[in-house]
């Protein structure tokens, strides 16, 4: 639904608006409003801007990307999920970077399955955005989900394989490559949540919800 009204001259606290009554219409509640303070719905995240970025009155222009980052609480399971969607036309770095993301995520997904270490996972990710010639953000992870917005294990998008926990079957999880042009660091604005790249380069972030199972995954947000 968002990514079709994400065009030039629309305002992120629209986006926003829009996702709130989404959600609750369809019986669910927004899990990012309120949580830890954050005031919106959605993580609006422009350009540079790599994560938790507020929704507000900034319009978007053409040639922006935009990373529209979403949870929703239902029947009491909270899912996350997040898209990078182009605003018109964009530059060719700009599509790369997007590409490279889902292309890391996808690749996560085919390997994902129980029995597995975090490890695993992480270097998949982290081989597909360097064969891109790009740059996974280290400070930002992936996470374990359930009854809240963050669960153990974190699962970074840069690692070893045979390391880290144990994939259960039955465990759910947010995988989510996020990935620079240049930058593989942070830092953040004065209002307290929005994290930029450390040098200003283009940043994508590509998320979904997965159900671990002996065979694979199944995609759930």
């Amino acid at each position: 639904m968002l990514r079709g009204k994400a065009v030039a001259g629309v305002r992120t606290m629209e986006l926003d608006q829009w996702a709130e009554a989404f959600i609750r219409e369809h019986g669910g509640e927004p899990a990012f409003k309120g949580y830890g303070g954050f005031p919106g719905t959605l993580c609006t995240s422009v350009n540079e801007e790599c994560v938790h970025g507020i929704p507000g009155a900034r319009a978007l222009r053409e040639g922006d990307i935009v990373s529209l980052d979403c949870g929703v609480r239902f029947e009491g399971l909270v899912t996350d999920a997040c898209i990078t969607v182009p605003i018109g036309r964009v530059s060719e770095d700009a599509v790369h970077v997007m590409e490279v993301a889902q292309a890391a995520l996808e690749r996560a997904v085919s390997v994902l399955k129980a029995g597995i270490h975090v490890g695993d996972v992480s270097h998949a990710i982290e081989e597909v955005v360097r064969a891109g010639s790009c740059k996974v953000i280290k400070p930002l992870t992936g996470h374990g989900l359930g009854e809240s917005v963050h669960h153990y294990p974190d699962i970074p998008n840069h690692g070893r394989r045979g390391t880290g926990p144990v994939f259960p079957a039955g465990t759910v999880v947010a995988i989510e490559p996020i990935v620079s042009l240049e930058d593989d660091d942070v830092r953040q604005l004065s209002d307290g949540w929005t994290l930029v790249t450390a040098k200003g380069s283009l940043c994508s972030h590509s998320e979904y919800t997965l159900l671990v199972t002996e065979q694979g995954c199944d995609i759930i947000a």
